[in-house]
């Protein structure tokens, strides 16, 4: 079959599909369909893709964006493992957008199909979760002062010390010995750049001495204690982060089996409305499935040709006669009409292939 998709130039079909797609799982489904011959299937995916584009055309784009891949977070909340600040903040990505889904297909809605209300009913919500998440992590690299008391009061004592180191150094920036006026920070401590030639006239540890050899940096002794209380806190401040990143890795132990279905229901929605957006850029209508061995193409237009090039077709096969002989000279449309028969069925996930064969 591969072979024969090959030359119908289906990859080129699925591969228009995927860039209608925002979800990296979205658009892997996109690239990994295959044709469908159960009529079940068919119908069932043709009503999804209906439903899909009737809710564009009545509320506009569905609200989702790109998401990271949580797979490799999911294994370490299943085994009960902490989880970092990034991982943590996709995390409440994807119970943000499950949230946002789920509120674009249930509100204000009258839904006459409900054959994707199942889709959008299991997405799990959990709004007190994925506040605290967000509310307490600004980046990857950053919590929030709020993210728990004990944090937000060792980074007040950070700030009011480093105020104080600051104002002890300060007198000494007017000093003929320095090489600038400039506070800078060495091994997570502040020092002073100093002039190689008066090393000895500022009292203090040196941490560093410039590639040239003439600036020494010193950490003056008037400051060694404050520079001591500053990195006690700095430690505990790295501490309380541990905690928190703990607590709200836990928070998740419970519903990981959750937010790992929303993840795979995230991926199904947005394959299935990228279809229906593909449907929407090319007009594209849904086939009548007959159980007979025939078909009625009336007007129908190859995908992958432009659409101002593209001439439409009408073909009836298998109702008044069985056989059907096209003739004419070389890039007459031959190869075009037989292409199109095969692929005029295909209407977002549910393909039908029909053959015609020499009797």
């Amino acid at each position: 079959m591969e072979n024969n998709l090959l030359k119908l130039e289906f990859d080129k079909i699925i591969n228009i599909l995927s860039r209608f797609a925002i979800t990296e799982k979205g658009k892997q489904l996109s690239l990994d369909l295959l044709p469908f011959f159960d009529k079940s299937k068919v119908i069932k995916a043709l009503n999804e893709t209906t439903e899909a584009l009737v809710l564009l055309l009545r509320k506009g784009n569905i609200p989702i964006y790109e998401i990271e891949d949580i797979t490799q977070y999911i294994l370490l909340l299943e085994k009960n493992s902490f989880i970092s600040a990034k991982a943590l903040l996709d995390i409440a990505n994807v119970l943000k957008l499950s949230r946002l889904l789920k509120e674009y297909y249930f509100e204000n809605s009258l839904n006459e199909s409900e054959c994707l209300t199942n889709y959008f009913n299991n997405l799990y919500i959990n709004i007190r979760i994925e506040n605290t998440i967000f509310s307490s992590i600004i980046d990857e690299n950053t919590l929030s002062d709020d993210a728990s008391p004990e944090l937000a009061s060792i980074r007040r004592n950070i700030r009011k010390l480093n105020q104080n180191v600051r104002n002890k150094l300060q007198s000494l920036l007017s000093s003929k010995y320095l090489q600038e006026p400039i506070i800078t920070i060495k091994n997570n401590r502040f020092v002073v750049p100093v002039k190689n030639e008066h090393r000895n006239d500022i009292k203090g540890f040196v941490h560093d001495i410039s590639a040239s050899g003439s600036t020494i940096f010193i950490e003056p002794m008037s400051v060694f204690e404050l520079n001591n209380s500053l990195n006690v806190l700095k430690n505990e401040e790295i501490t309380e982060i541990e905690k928190i990143l703990q607590k709200l890795s836990a928070s998740l132990f419970e519903i990981t089996e959750e937010i790992k279905n929303n993840y795979n229901l995230i991926g199904i929605i947005d394959f299935i409305f990228a279809k229906a957006k593909y449907s929407r850029e090319t007009n594209s209508i849904s086939p009548i499935i007959s159980e007979k061995k025939e078909i009625n193409l009336k007007e129908a237009k190859h995908p992958l040709i432009n659409e101002n090039d593209v001439v439409p077709i009408s073909i009836s096969l298998g109702e008044n006669y069985s056989t059907l002989v096209i003739t004419g000279p070389n890039t007459g449309g031959k190869t075009v009409v037989l292409k199109t028969v095969r692929f005029t069925f295909c209407y977002g996930y549910g393909w039908t292939s029909y053959s015609c064969k020499r009797k």
